[in-house]
């Protein structure tokens, strides 16, 4: 939340520039360029967490599920020994 607040104060602070000069217009052609990439770099950045937990819980749900199969055949095999006594 910060950092929009942060993006949309120094965009407003270039447009605001624009209507000086052509140098200021540059320059505020040059700032929002400079947002533009730090909230792609943002996004990018949250877009691999994201992915990178979804990994990460899928992985999880599959080693549970595993588990789960593993044990319900131990139970099963335990089950056939104690009917073979």
């Amino acid at each position: 939340m910060k950092k929009f607040a942060t993006v949309s104060l120094i965009a407003a602070a270039a447009f605001g520039l624009a209507a000086c000069s052509s140098h200021a217009q540059n320059e505020s052609a040059e700032a929002a360029n400079a947002v533009a990439a730090d909230v792609a770099n943002t996004t990018d950045a949250a877009l691999g967490s994201i992915d990178n937990a979804t990994d990460n819980a899928l992985s999880a749900i599959d080693n549970a599920a595993a588990d789960a199969t593993d044990a319900a055949g131990n139970t099963l095999t335990n089950a056939g020994e104690a009917l073979k006594k």
